[in-house]
């Protein structure tokens, strides 16, 4: 798939989630891989049009204190919801997380193995996967980087495809106010290019290679394997 075949792949319209797409971009099957915001602003209607997806696993990489203020509405008795954290809990560690974008992003990638690591070994079953976070363009867009690139996307079109999360999210012409979980405002700005390259630079000098960043936070080889398998038939 080119880039100007990603940039044209049309936004799933379900009402109340934003950001939601397809995310194999080519490189798996379609229907396999969905990303978005969170779904807890969802409808009856919403809730409904995104089970005909057929989606069987949730990860949401959302903090406990995010989960607990905006839970997701459920959108199946056979969906499994794998909570899958890829920050640190402010209430467990010092770490705080950067409120720089160009420091949150090699910082996610050295928090976040675990839960990418678990977003491999959901969607290593062949099931359909959705991947979410609070809005769908930072956690959720690495994850999908990485899961991506596993699969063979070259990293131009990774890019092209990340970079779609500021039209799905009308950030194209800025950042925009919201309320955090603290009912604090701030402020979603624009994904950039150059962040998701630190964060996956980031992960080349600490673990050399991405299989050896998934192996060394939980994922095994059979589910390296299997990814690679999942391609369009």
């Amino acid at each position: 798939m080119t880039e100007t075949e990603i940039a044209a792949a049309p936004f799933l319209d379900i009402p109340d989630v934003l950001n939601l797409r397809d995310a194999g971009a080519g490189v798996y099957r379609p229907g396999l891989l969905y990303r978005s915001a969170s779904l807890n602003r969802l409808t009856d209607e919403g809730a409904a049009r995104l089970a005909e997806l057929g989606i069987r696993t949730v990860v949401d990489l959302r903090s406990i204190a995010e989960l607990a203020h905006w839970p997701d509405r459920p959108i199946g008795e056979d969906v499994h919801y794998l909570h899958a954290p890829m920050l640190p809990d402010p209430a467990t560690t010092e770490l705080a997380w950067p409120e720089d974008q160009a420091a949150l992003y090699p910082f996610m990638a050295e928090t976040g193995g675990v839960a990418v690591a678990a977003a491999v070994r959901a969607l290593a079953t062949g099931s359909p996967v959705l991947v979410h976070c609070a809005v769908g363009k930072d956690r959720t867009g690495l994850t999908i980087a990485v899961l991506q690139t596993l699969a063979g996307l070259p990293a131009a079109d990774v890019t092209a495809d990340f970079l779609r999360s500021n039209l799905g999210l009308g950030l194209d012409n800025g950042p925009v106010p919201y309320l955090d979980a603290a009912g604090a405002e701030r402020l979603s700005r624009p994904v950039e290019a150059t962040h998701l390259a630190s964060a996956l630079a980031r992960i080349e000098e600490l673990h050399g290679t991405l299989d050896t960043y998934l192996l060394n936070h939980g994922a095994n080889t059979e589910d390296l394997a299997a990814l690679r398998t999942l391609r369009p038939a």
